[in-house]
């Protein structure tokens, strides 16, 4: 089984020969062909289920409405003339003076797997003033959502899939959890066979610098957070004369595989959880689940040992296991707005009801509340797998429990078993970890937040070196939660909007708090 709240920071690139031998070290696709389609913009449909279901999307602050297109896209990047895909696509038209307007600005929002159609509506209200000057542009990558998604197993099947035990104890138990992720990895080979061979971020990366030429920009100016720092980087090694302006945000560390990225997300939710906890018992009200940062974390690990022995309800007829217990925690951590709601879950579980952590786990997990998928875990498993080379097997894992619980008592056996989720894989993985490099880009911003529990704050500054020498410009935010921009602190919406809007550079090293 996957680590659901594991953003993988680590091996997503090939090396630069294999770059060369599919893009001809270009500067992109030629003019003619994919390059010069005309997309038919219309008013967005309503997200289907691969993309997480609901409404479509409201009209824009201040009045519009959204825009979605499709996009055709090569299916194997090395046959261009081949068959293809279609990548759904989504905009807002820039609100302000038309002679100002700089281009298309796209986000990608991380994952690997997330739908950024139905995301950028969500998180429109945050980029409002990039809107003045930018139509805002984001999209279903590749096997993700509406742009030919992996299917793995049906909406029944993954219901038992994320019941299972993700931290075995016994010989037993590790059969099952290998089995079981044979079984799903089986399942996604037969249903997604076409396309998960094509899924690689370099395929991502190709697919923007063509997402540029059909937009009409002669550069591609970008947003990318979390994964999408990855996908940026990657573009960046791979077409650095067409990078525009760029921020990264919640950035992972490329020179990383995946062993040392698991570990360092131990570290960096397990960071979390302790700010979460010293947050709870240092307010003058009492704090409920604990007399003492120690009493709290104390209790959460009690709560999940009985809960590994018994479960509780959860949402009927399911209930709250150990493993959907510590994914549920996990999700509330990647914000300090979702503080309040782990007090209010953990509460409740300790008194025998599991709902609130079980909400927050499905949630994590892409499933709504009638109980369908979205395709976000398939789409994950198949990125990581198809980018990661490494594959571990239930031995190397066991031998690495101890460095991993000393990371982190309480996610550290939970991100170590979710190595092997590649381990059975149809695709081989393409590298260790990816190429940024990226000798002659524009500057590219990048914000590293020190509380962050999913992209832990050091791969900034390893992203900067590995981005190389005048390209990566750090900027650091002293707060909570994943990324920094979406905390609404305006010394770093400062900084990001002056870069994105009129082009200046903050001082590197310089501090938000």
């Amino acid at each position: 089984m996957p680590n659901p709240f594991r953003i993988r920071a680590a091996a997503l690139t090939t090396v630069l020969v294999a770059s060369c031998l599919l893009s001809g070290c270009s500067d992109g696709v030629k003019d003619g062909d994919l390059a010069t389609q005309k997309l038919d913009w219309t008013a967005c449909p309503a997200p289907d289920e691969a993309e997480g279901g609901g409404d479509a999307p409201s009209p824009l602050p201040g009045g519009g409405t959204w825009q979605c297109a499709t996009m055709k896209a090569p299916l194997d990047w090395s046959k261009p003339k081949g068959a293809t895909i279609g990548l759904a696509l989504i905009r807002a038209k820039a609100s302000g003076d038309a002679s100002k307007r700089i281009g298309s600005l796209i986000f990608n929002f991380g994952g690997p797997g997330g739908s950024g159609v139905t995301t950028l509506p969500a998180f429109a209200g945050d980029y409002t003033a990039l809107r003045t000057r930018y139509d805002l542009v984001s999209f279903d990558p590749r096997g993700v959502g509406r742009s030919d998604p992996v299917e793995c197993e049906n909406d029944e099947q993954l219901d038992n899939y994320f019941q299972q035990d993700a931290t075995p104890e016994t010989s037993a138990e590790r059969t099952q959890l290998i089995n079981r992720t044979r079984q799903f990895n089986a399942a996604c080979e037969k249903n997604s066979r076409t396309i998960i061979p094509q899924v690689r971020t370099t395929d991502a990366a190709r697919d923007m610098d063509l997402m540029r030429q059909v937009l009409g920009d002669r550069q591609l100016h970008y947003f990318g957070i979390s994964y999408g720092t990855e996908l940026g980087g990657v573009y960046a090694h791979l077409f650095p004369k067409n990078v525009g302006r760029a921020v990264f945000d919640g950035v992972i560390d490329p020179t990383q595989n995946t062993e040392q990225s698991s570990l360092g997300q131990a570290k960096g939710f397990q960071l979390a959880l302790d700010n979460f906890a010293e947050d709870c018992t240092s307010k003058k009200t009492e704090c409920p689940i604990g007399d003492t940062p120690q009493d709290v974390k104390d209790r959460i690990g009690k709560l999940l040992a009985d809960l590994d022995k018994k479960p509780i309800p959860g949402i009927l007829p399911r209930q709250l296991t150990q493993t959907a217990a510590t994914n549920g925690i996990a999700q509330s951590l990647y914000s300090k707005d979702f503080w309040e709601y782990l007090t209010e879950g953990l509460e409740e579980a300790y008194d025998g009801d599991g709902k609130i952590l079980m909400l927050l786990s499905d949630s994590m997990n892409g499933r709504s509340q009638n109980g369908e998928y979205s395709n976000i875990t398939a789409a994950n498993i198949a990125i990581n797998c198809a980018d990661e080379k490494p594959r571990y097997t239930a031995d190397y894992v066991q031998q690495k429990l101890p460095e991993f619980r000393a990371a982190s008592p309480l996610f550290g056996d939970y991100l170590a078993w979710g190595m092997v989720s590649c381990t059975s894989w149809a695709v081989p993985g393409a590298a260790d970890h990816p190429d940024v490099s990226a000798p002659g880009s524009a500057p590219i911003l990048v914000v590293g937040n020190t509380g962050d529990p999913a992209t832990p704050y050091e791969g900034a500054k390893k992203m900067v070196e590995a981005l190389g020498n005048g390209v990566g410009v750090e900027l650091t935010y002293q707060g909570q939660g994943h990324g920094a921009y979406d905390s609404k602190n305006k010394c770093v919406q400062s900084a990001v909007n002056g870069y994105l809007l009129d082009g200046r550079v903050p001082k590197a090293g310089a501090v938000c708090s």
